[in-house]
């Protein structure tokens, strides 16, 4: 047995996310979902978010905000790193009452042609992680099926982005010569940690699940560059926010 064979379609688990959370009155549907602390700190201090529940990740409190954002209601969380911590804190989210959820976060470019910051909206993301296979039958490609969607949104809001295919991987450092080239021929532009698990759940659950990225460091090559990699100043986390709660607003 590999992990080929990890899909179940049966939607009962022993263990269930509604063992774990509970729903929660007044739940925003649409969240917006950040990796880094100080994006939910500007929330906080420019919207007013309150807290109205908290997820646990191995021992690990998560708070969930709401807040409004042009006369709507949206709600946000800060998630973990890699594709079984998204996906568990996705799961409990669900059951809380999120239906559609937005990611934003940044990514290795594989296209040197993409400058630092380059918005890029993945249309698939291939499956180099292991949570996936546990909600979807195996195939090396997960469709993100509400991309063209997100897509026409930013660019109604004159935001340049580009559609294509992302490289999921569970081993950031392993990222060798050989694996980038094939996924580069293959029509990957980015790699990333979380978008094919958090697609394969949100297709399981029946939930909408959106993501943007920015272009921050850069593996096009044999030799890595860091570009913006822990360098982005505060005006570049206020820039993507507002994309996302725009873009959030109209979905």
């Amino acid at each position: 047995m590999s992990i080929l064979d990890a899909f179940d379609s049966n939607p009962e688990s022993i263990l269930s996310p509604t063992h774990i959370a509970n729903p929660v009155e007044n739940c925003p549907e649409t969240f917006v979902v950040t990796f880094k602390e100080n994006v939910i700190d500007l929330i906080r201090q420019n919207y007013g978010a309150e807290e109205i529940s908290f997820m646990g990740a191995g021992g690990i409190r998560v708070p969930v905000y709401r807040f409004r954002y042009a006369g709507k209601w949206l709600g946000c969380y800060h998630t973990l790193l890699g594709g079984p911590a998204s996906v568990g804190l996705l799961e409990e989210m669900l059951v809380k009452g999120a239906k559609k959820i937005l990611m934003f976060g940044s990514c290795g470019t594989l296209d040197e042609s993409l400058s630092a910051g380059h918005l890029i909206l993945p249309s698939e993301a291939y499956r180099d992680e292991g949570t996936s296979y546990h909600y979807m039958p195996p195939s090396d490609y997960v469709e993100i099926a509400t991309a063209p969607r997100l897509k026409a949104i930013l660019d109604g809001l004159g935001i340049p982005c580009v559609m294509g295919r992302v490289w999921t991987t569970d081993a950031f450092y392993r990222e060798t010569a050989d694996h980038c080239r094939k996924r580069r021929e293959e029509g990957c532009i980015a790699v990333e940690m979380e978008c094919a698990s958090m697609a394969a759940c949100s297709r399981f659950r029946g939930a909408e699940f959106y993501q943007f990225l920015y272009a921050a460091d850069c593996v096009a090559e044999t030799v890595w560059e860091a570009r913006l990699l822990g360098k982005m100043p505060a005006s570049g986390w206020e820039k993507y926010l507002r994309i996302a709660l725009e873009a959030a607003i109209r979905l």
